[in-house]
């Protein structure tokens, strides 16, 4: 089942140091275009909330996804502020750039122009070490999340925030939009014995929280306990897709592309370790194909589903590296066509479903440990493998995603 939420909680000219020059001018907003729809954290913190951190050495946790909404790295509008001292910097999974491969070694390195150390954690450690820290009184997180309970970020924002209760170091969270919105929420919830580092916590896959909203649900529900600061944004709506609000989308990773790479991504992120591959290095996340797949037939089926605001397009596609390169692959695109509507989450069992229908030799699971850590559950699992339907696979995971929406209520900082 799909939950959808109306909640009403309220809270009140260097480059970036290590981002290219077509990275940082495709974030600027051209002369005569209208201004973004909202405020980010870091807008409110740059204009205003930077007095309380005035004496203070300040640690940025960031990537190129962390500009303001007028395009300007957070590093830069904080070091371009002569009352602040920025002394470090901190990288997540893909590096400060983002151009690192999916589970690829970061290095931590000191940058040239600024002299400032630049601290992975995503290298020798995923925990801001003490030694991390020592030379910085407070932190500062400002990372484009993507609304999928599977994305290493909001991991390390965790672990950040674990760090700053350990050594005594303030967290301040600068919000971001929840690309795919706040209303739908969807998904099984994290099953404690599949925790993992892209799933830490009992949250549903499909969340509908905002990077804020996450960090105080951490910090009060599941106890982290740190002395935490979200930073809000002013005027985004749960009911807002990416568009709505905007701004201008950055790749958060080498293969979210694109803002509708986000809706797709809890769909068929999925379905890769039963057997569909899902298009990375050609259109990432879009597709769910296979090598002897009738595309057309898999794709009439899931039309046949009526699933909400999602076409089923039958395509094929031969990679040209990697297992199945020179093989032609079979399947589906999936067109979404209403982005407030598509059941992200639903879908992949959908695909799934489908697969074992009219393909059922197809539908092969290589690795159990991976498919139940993705899923954050051995019951998806389980039930598709032993034959349930599609409904009572959703209707599995409905108490706990209940039991989830009533936990996640006094964090929600918008309506």
């Amino acid at each position: 089942m799909t939950f959808v939420v109306n909640d009403r909680r309220h809270l009140s000219r260097a480059r970036f140091l290590t981002a290219s020059a077509a990275v940082a001018a495709s974030v600027r907003i051209p002369p005569g275009l209208a201004a973004p729809a909202i405020e980010l954290g870091d807008d409110a913190l740059v204009d205003e909330a930077w007095r309380d951190l005035t004496g203070a050495r300040i640690g940025i946790v960031t990537n190129q996804t962390g500009v303001t909404s007028r395009g300007e790295s957070i590093v830069d509008a904080l070091r371009r502020n002569r009352k602040l001292r920025v002394t470090a910097l901190y990288a997540p999974e893909h590096g400060l750039r983002g151009d690192r491969a999916a589970g690829a070694y970061v290095p931590s390195y000191v940058d040239a122009r600024s002299g400032l150390p630049v601290y992975s954690l995503y290298g020798a450690t995923r925990r801001p070490t003490a030694a991390m820290l020592a030379d910085v009184d407070v932190l500062l997180f400002d990372i484009q999340d993507v609304g999928d309970g599977a994305y290493t970020f909001v991991s390390t924002m965790a672990y950040v925030m674990q760090a700053g209760r350990r050594y005594d170091k303030p967290v301040w969270v600068l919000d971001r939009p929840n690309p795919i919105g706040g209303t739908l929420v969807e998904g099984p919830v994290t099953d404690p014995r599949f925790r993992s580092f892209i799933r830490l916590y009992p949250t549903a896959f499909r969340h509908g929280m905002t990077i804020g909203e996450l960090a105080q649900l951490f910090n009060t529900r599941f106890g982290i306990g740190a002395d935490l600061r979200v930073v809000p944004m002013r005027g985004w709506r749960r009911s807002m897709v990416w568009p709505e609000t905007g701004l201008n989308w950055i790749p958060t990773s080498p293969n979210i592309p694109t803002w509708q790479t986000t809706l797709v991504y809890p769909a068929t992120g999925l379905v890769g370790g039963f057997g569909l591959n899902q298009g990375l290095g050609f259109k990432p996340f879009e597709l769910a194909v296979a090598y002897g797949l009738d595309g057309r037939r898999f794709a009439a089926y899931l039309n046949d589903r009526e699933i909400p605001g999602v076409r089923f397009l039958a395509t094929q596609w031969t990679p040209r590296s990697g297992f199945w390169a020179g093989r032609t692959l079979s399947g589906v695109q999936l067109d979404v066509y209403d982005g407030h509507v598509f059941p992200s989450v639903r879908t992949a069992v959908e695909l799934l479903g489908a697969l074992r229908a009219i393909a059922p030799k197809l539908l092969s699971v290589r690795s159990t440990e991976a498919v139940d850590r993705d899923w954050g559950t051995d019951e998806v699992r389980r039930r598709l493998l032993a034959g349930d339907s599609v409904e009572e696979i959703i209707a599995g995971w409905e108490p706990r995603l209940k039991t989830f929406l009533e936990e996640r209520a006094q964090s929600l900082l918008y309506s």
